[in-house]
């Protein structure tokens, strides 16, 4: 990963650069955004560039053999951390026995979330952590001479992942860095990461990607019209991820969509045998996707309230959402509208509490049937 893979994030990139030919290098940093604003991608090239000796003023060499290193993800002195499904049948409980899986992960995606590294190794129903067997590597890798680079790289992935012994230890090895080590943090959700953590850390917050670098990349790379790439980089709200689904057939997302207006149908109709059908598909996809169905139809709720409003600017609905919307809009009022959202939200808040996903899908829907009404 380099810094000329990444879209815009000029300001991000000039920081890090500046801070690597410096030398004044924080021992603990907590890079914090989405996945596809390039948090990860950032933290990664930011390695690079550290353990380059022949960087330039805007980029590693490409060339060098720590650079040739980076290439294949195998430098000696750069360790990774991230979330894992422990699989105990298949001798796979700490990272390091991930690492082939998540090499050729890496390769094939610069950006990413947790639910496409989940697909990736076939996660299904299981929900991800960094456990706390994970501690006693840490320490054994920083410990660990240094190879033959500058810096000895730690990049956890998901902070807010780390099993509670798994987090403490972190913490006091940050409070007492090994000499010459940058622990590297990416962060989608920093107000779960542990307070001292954050407290100690250095934090870079990663903002959206500026709209005219997504809508230049997207015309160049996937040769959109000027005012297709306009249009997807509006939809996208800084996000790369999501001008990628924007432009393409999203079977996840048509599928959110589709069960979306089934339980809205269902619940105006007062058709519970219906209602039980449904829960039952809902509770068969896994958790995690559970939770992303219900921040989609929290998303959905948001935008149908805004679409009242005949501000196209407000509104983020792919083309698809929008014509539904154009019937279904008007059932999303002053009246109810606060009401979905917070039943939507208790339903995700169950669901990461592991409450029987079959019995949370049919209540809501229920409740559902009350506030439709309105």
């Amino acid at each position: 990963m380099y810094f000329r893979d990444i879209i815009g994030q000029e300001e991000v990139k000039q920081h890090l650069i500046a801070s690597a030919k410096s030398g004044v290098v924080p021992h603990a940093q907590l890079l914090c955004g989405q996945g596809g604003y390039g948090t990860f991608a950032l933290a990664l090239a930011y390695a690079r560039y550290l353990n380059c000796t022949q960087r330039s003023d805007t980029d590693a060499c490409g060339h060098c053999p720590s650079c040739k290193m980076y290439d294949e993800l195998a430098h000696p002195d750069l360790h990774f951390v991230f979330p894992i499904v422990s699989k105990k049948e298949k001798k796979k409980e700490i990272c390091d026995d991930y690492l082939p899986e998540w090499r050729g992960f890496l390769h094939e995606h610069t950006y990413f979330t947790l639910d496409n590294w989940m697909d990736y190794i076939d996660a299904g129903n299981s929900q991800a952590l960094i456990y706390s067997r994970e501690s006693d590597e840490i320490v054994r890798k920083l410990s660990l001479k240094i190879y033959e680079a500058e810096y000895r790289v730690l990049l956890v992935w998901l902070p807010e992942k780390l099993h509670p012994t798994c987090a403490n230890k972190l913490l006091k090895i940050i409070e007492e860095p090994p000499q010459n080590t940058a622990i590297l943090m990416v962060s989608e959700a920093p107000d779960m990461v542990l307070g001292t953590i954050q407290s100690r850390a250095q934090r870079l917050n990663v903002r959206a990607i500026h709209a005219d670098d997504i809508k230049r990349f997207m015309q160049e790379k996937y040769a959109l019209s000027a005012e297709d790439a306009e249009y997807v980089a509006h939809l996208s709200r800084g996000n790369y991820l999501a001008a990628l689904d924007a432009i393409s057939v999203n079977d996840e997302k048509q599928f959110y969509l589709e069960q979306f207006k089934a339980i809205m149908r269902n619940s105006w109709a007062r058709n519970v045998k219906a209602m039980k059908v449904q829960a039952d598909t809902l509770a068969s996809i896994g958790r995690e996707k559970q939770k992303n169905f219900l921040a989609y139809c929290q998303h959905l709720i948001r935008e149908n309230f805004v679409y009242r409003f005949q501000a196209p600017e407000l509104n983020y609905m792919n083309r698809d959402e929008a014509t539904f919307s154009v019937r279904f809009s008007p059932f999303v009022n002053e009246r109810n509208v606060f009401g979905l959202m917070e039943e939507l939200e208790l339903a995700e808040r169950q669901i990461t509490q592991n409450v029987n996903a079959k019995m949370v899908f049919f209540d809501l829907a229920l409740r559902i049937t009350v506030l439709i009404k309105k």
